[in-house]
């Protein structure tokens, strides 16, 4: 067993300890079996327990199976209630530009704003079921958009204001929005970005829009979102309530292998699946203020989102979060007393790396929730946590994604942390590994993340997908009505789990499969790497991996240096992890959300065609890989 670097010094006020009193349990484990073996007690205790607004009806869970099964068909509810509950006077919401402007909305005011955005809609011609888009920054007026749409019943669907033309129109041009909310020009690094040449062209290619809202610039060419509240002055309070299958949200596939998938998620699933994750297995009460550094093309913003159904306050920031200095977000944390802090596991190395000791120069007191996503933290990104941040933290690492909208596998509040691990599966999720052979996997044996049972925040369907056959082929293919999400994990001794990658980026070392993660948290302990990404090249007749490594200014990759990088990968992992070729290369390709696509790169090297360079954040990083000649 290994040392924990964390174990809570006291349960008393912890949710999730009410919650095993009520299933009378003992033990976090006992506790999950619970939830599954009894999903509709369980997600009616999430639904009553959070105080959201509705009816669920007296049918709990019908059918069977992820097609066949459907979540409390009689209920009757609209979550903008939900999330809009609570006293007039607290602030809800806190803006923070790049800049340093500071913007804080009472929930009054909110409340106020998002009806005035849902009669404006009405006023427009929208009706339940029609789709509302954004191409826009993360700041407070995106939000009140997003609750104006719910309250009409409407489907609410965002992309970051970077993203590009072709990028927008690729998941815009399939949901075919009616209104669109954008945002004229952002701030990152340091630079103004101006988006109306962009904006235009979006626009002339949106046929069935009936109306443009921007936000900020009252010179823009479009309706500014303000002048247009202006003139929304609703008698009532709207509020139009649907069943809980209702779709709320569109996501988006990050569309590396084609165009991205439309993923339409209920509202109320959504809701229910992330307040269970964030009351129980993440400890956020109605007092807290809590932030996620995302963008609203990730589903982190939609997680955070829901964040205001917990009755906590949330904290927004779009920009750089190393500018003007690498403290930025821990400036963020101290000014605004944050309780909860989410980042991304390359934040956590990117810190790590500059030797960042943000417990000296700030007071964190009032932290008491550190979450990792986006990739797999190292035990290093651990350790460094407990070293420089704090020693009195809760860090949960935390995976899922925009498929489901929320986490598989997260923090528990009342279990030890251990380098490396991802506390535990989420509750009322049937979490296994499966082997080959799609039985579960043994303790510390590598298989596929699968899970075994319907919940809440299964999509409802891929748009434009009437028979569900993208659907079953996307989740279904591997393992019949067994959802396997593409990720590569082991079980360990202790209970949790540790992630090696995307299975579809896995490498196969003379029969063994080997997870990239597991080569990226041995080469990433040198100073002079700043990024690695391995693949595996046909050769031969067979494979051979190649691992190529972005340095840090004034490193180079010498002799000495390859021979030290191999001779860790032996020693710490095995001969198998020791790539065919070290080679450095000036830039790796990323999505929108910053995630490292393996396959792309792969697909360069091995000379196959990579079919949509548009989903790509950086898609000029694969000239170089394609110019190779290995």
């Amino acid at each position: 067993m290994q040392r924990a670097l964390w174990s809570p010094s006291s349960t008393d006020n912890l949710a999730i300890e009410t919650l095993q009193k009520y299933a009378q349990v003992s033990d976090f484990p006992s506790l999950h079996k619970w939830s599954i073996e009894n999903p509709e007690l369980f997600w009616r205790y999430v639904f009553e327990d959070n105080g959201v607004i509705g009816n669920l009806g007296a049918k709990g869970l019908t059918g069977s199976g992820f097609l066949g099964s459907e979540f409390f068909p009689d209920a009757q509810l609209n979550i903008a209630d939900t999330l809009l509950k609570g006293s007039d006077e607290q602030i809800v919401i806190t803006e923070i530009s790049e800049s340093g402007v500071k913007k804080e909305y009472s929930r009054g005011q909110v409340r106020k704003i998002a009806n005035q955005v849902a009669f404006g809609l009405q006023q427009i011609g929208l009706k339940e079921g029609d789709v509302v888009s954004a191409i826009v920054s993360n700041v407070a007026q995106t939000i009140f958009f997003a609750l104006g749409a719910l309250k009409i019943g409407a489907i609410f669907s965002s992309t970051s204001a970077d993203f590009g033309t072709a990028t927008v129109l690729d998941r815009f041009e399939q949901i075919q929005p009616k209104v669109l909310l954008v945002t004229t020009s952002y701030q990152y690094n340091g630079k103004e970005i101006d988006c109306s040449q962009k904006i235009a062209e979006i626009v002339s290619q949106l046929p069935t829009l009936k109306k443009v809202i921007a936000i900020g610039d009252q010179s823009s060419a479009y309706l500014s979102f303000s002048n247009w509240i202006a003139t929304c002055n609703p008698s009532h309070e709207i509020s139009i309530p649907g069943g809980f299958d209702r779709p709320g949200f569109i996501l988006f596939s990050s569309g590396t292998t084609g165009k991205p998938k439309c993923i339409v998620h209920s509202a109320a699933g959504v809701l229910l699946k992330v307040l269970s994750e964030q009351k129980y297995h993440l400890d956020i009460r109605p007092t807290d203020n809590i932030f996620y550094y995302t963008t609203c093309g990730w589903m982190m913003w939609n997680w955070l989102f829901m964040g205001l159904g917990t009755g906590a306050g949330i904290v927004l920031f779009d920009g750089n979060p190393l500018f003007p200095n690498p403290q930025r977000l821990f400036d963020i944390a101290q000014q605004n007393n944050l309780t909860f802090l989410g980042v991304s596991a390359k934040y956590i190395d990117s810190i790590r790396k500059l030797s960042l000791q943000p417990k000296q120069a700030h007071d964190l007191s009032k932290l008491r929730t550190i979450a990792s996503t986006g990739s797999p933290l190292s035990h290093e990104g651990f350790e460094y946590v407990y070293e420089n941040i704090s020693a009195n933290i809760h860090l949960a690492s935390i995976t899922g994604g925009t498929d489901i909208c929320g986490c598989f596998m997260l923090g528990v509040p009342n279990l030890p942390v251990y380098a490396g691990q991802i506390q535990g599966p989420a509750l009322g999720l049937d979490v296994q590994v499966f082997n080959e052979d799609g039985q579960p996997a043994a303790v510390g044996v590598k298989g596929e993340l699968v899970c075994r049972n319907a919940f809440p925040s299964v999509p409802l369907y891929f748009w434009d997908d009437p028979d569900k056959g993208k659907f079953r082929s996307a989740y279904f293919e591997r393992f019949a009505d067994v959802w396997t999400h593409g990720d590569f994990v082991e079980v360990t001794a202790e209970g949790g789990y540790v992630m090696h990658g995307r299975s579809d980026a896995t490498l196969n070392a003379a029969g063994v499969r080997i997870g990239t993660a597991e080569i990226y948290r041995i080469t990433e302990e040198f100073a002079e790497i700043l990024e690695s990404l391995a693949i595996a090249q046909n050769w031969q007749g067979d494979t051979r991996v190649i691992l190529f490594v972005k340095l840090s200014d004034g490193a180079r990759l010498s002799e000495s240096l390859i021979s030290q990088i191999k001779l860790a990968l032996k020693q710490k992992a095995s001969p198998r992890h020791v790539p065919a070729l070290i080679m450095q290369a000036p830039d790796f390709p990323r999505t929108k959300s910053n995630k490292l696509v393996e396959i792309a790169v792969a697909n360069e090297i091995n000379k196959v065609t990579n079919t949509n360079l548009g989903a790509l954040a950086n898609p000029e990083s694969l000239d170089w890989f394609r110019d190779l000649n290995l």
